[in-house]
């Protein structure tokens, strides 16, 4: 049920008569496992993304934008704006889908359905009278009241885990052989089409372009006569990418077809890193689909190539064409500035981000937080006794990163300025600003009531979502995710 406020019927009554026009529209699109340098705008010369680099050059490109280190805590911060050591989510499914009987320590139980006193980005937007609706990868929990269309969206459906031959949830007729993003695309055509007179949120998170490889065959044909370059070699994953990049012109076609283009703010993004820079971490069994460099490691790790993701918003008349932005910014940012995007009335409960439309309007404005966090006290594995992450602890305070790992307590300090590949570790030589931020952690932890990893005693984890869900004062989620994974790619 939509928990509408005080401050929200009064919102609903000053806009009463207010046309469409007073309000912009708001599409969100985001890709699944897309890299940071996987669009032509960011470097590739190998992949063809003409749709979103036309996004990127009338809009602004935010280049030092982080999501988590894999997707479903980076969508329960989309959704709520609160860092995962608030929301409990963390990571996918539950501690035990790597085993990590063999470490120090026991990972913190993560919850894997998003918490329902949670006040979602959707259900603000529909308080203020907007039309929602999400389309594709929701993971955050599917039975009863956690699926999307309880959550705020008016319309929405579910479907992840195959390109082909998918499922929806709800059901729906599915014409044989089309792809995932095609069948996703259009719906989200459908709905502009219906609510192109009043103002609208559309989601749509795609599932490419995440493992199963799985793309259209003509796709994969153009990509194989094409020279490797950069790292990025793989036709089968260009070719997703592509099609990706073919929903993102099939929207911004249909906003100039229906005149909606000018009052209508379109955000792509990616949930985590791209599936690549095992190899050079000598990582096992890493699988390296793309290359992340120049940023260290890939997804489900905390170095950049985990968690440093294109970042695109195109806000005619606000955002200045073919801008940048080296803020750092981060996933809970997102629904705080959609709320200031769109006039919302902001729910009643902590709030971790800050609205970046200030940045949209000048790329050089301050904003008022000075650092991004982020909490990973858990394992992430890929492949037998090698691992893409152990339990850490980030901050990061414009150039300067520190990384704690729990286990030992190490500390690693970097200055991304100069060493964006995270090559020198400058915890010994700078003692100062290492001793600074670290402080500034963990009083960050103490803040967010941000849960520790503890020694591993070797004693039976028990139900993940249920200890979880005690633990947040939950109802039971869906309790995915008990089994062992052995490909990186699976999460």
């Amino acid at each position: 049920m939509i928990r509408t406020s005080f401050a929200a019927l009064v919102f609903l009554f000053l806009q009463a008569s207010a046309t469409a026009a007073d309000r912009p529209n708001v599409i969100f699109i985001l890709a699944d496992d897309l890299g940071y340098t996987d669009l032509g705008c960011q470097r590739s010369g190998y992949y063809e993304t003409p749709a979103i680099d036309l996004l990127a050059a009338e809009g602004m490109r935010f280049t030092n934008h982080h999501h988590a280190q894999n997707c479903q805590p980076t969508r329960a911060a989309l959704m709520s704006g609160q860092y995962g050591a608030r929301t409990g989510v963390y990571t996918v499914g539950g501690i035990d889908r790597f085993d990590w009987s063999q470490r120090p320590l026991r990972p913190v139980e993560n919850v894997t359905s998003l918490p329902l006193d949670l006040v979602t980005i959707a259900e603000s937007l529909k308080s203020a009278g907007y039309a929602t609706a999400m389309f594709g990868k929701w993971h955050l929990g599917e039975k009863d009241a956690y699926h999307p269309a309880k959550r705020g969206f008016d319309e929405a459906i579910v479907s992840s885990g195959k390109h082909f031959n998918f499922t929806t949830n709800p059901p729906v007729e599915v014409p044989e052989g089309l792809y995932l993003a095609d069948f996703l695309t259009d719906k989200a055509e459908d709905f502009i089409r219906r609510k192109k007179d009043e103002p609208f949120f559309l989601y749509l998170p795609h599932f490419g372009v995440h493992s199963p490889y799985q793309a259209k065959q003509e796709l994969i044909e153009h990509f194989k006569k094409k020279a490797p370059a950069g790292g990025h070699h793989d036709p089968v994953y260009a070719a997703m990418i592509a099609s990706v990049d073919e929903s993102v012109g099939r929207i911004l076609a249909l906003l100039e077809e229906l005149e909606l283009a000018e009052n209508t703010i379109v955000v792509f993004s990616s949930d985590n890193g791209g599936v690549g820079g095992y190899t050079r971490e000598g990582i096992k069994q890493g699988g390296d689909v793309t290359d992340n460099a120049p940023l260290r490691s890939g997804k489900g790790s905390q170095h950049e190539g985990g968690t440093r993701v294109p970042l695109i918003m195109r806000w005619p008349g606000v955002a200045k064409a073919g801008s940048t932005c080296d803020t750092p910014t981060i996933h809970v940012d997102l629904p705080a500035t959609f709320l200031e995007m769109t006039g919302a009335p902001a729910p009643d409960q902590a709030r971790d981000g800050e609205s970046l439309v200030a940045l949209l309007k000048d790329p050089a404005a301050a904003l008022k937080r000075t650092a991004i966090y982020q909490h990973m006290p858990g394992y992430l594995g890929a492949g037998k006794d090698s691992w893409r992450t152990t339990p850490v602890g980030v901050i990061q305070e414009g150039d300067w990163k520190l990384m704690e790992f729990f286990e030992d307590g190490r500390l690693e300090l970097y200055d991304l300025a100069s060493d964006l590949g995270e090559t020198k570790n400058l915890a010994s030589a700078n003692p100062d600003k290492t001793a600074e931020l670290h402080t500034k952690l963990k009083i960050w932890r103490a803040e967010t009531g941000a849960a520790m990893p503890t020694p591993n005693s070797g004693a039976s984890t028990g139900s993940a979502e249920e200890k979880g869900a005690k633990k947040k004062g939950e109802g039971k989620g869906k309790g995915k995710g008990k089994g062992k994974v052995k490909s990186q790619a699976k999460a």
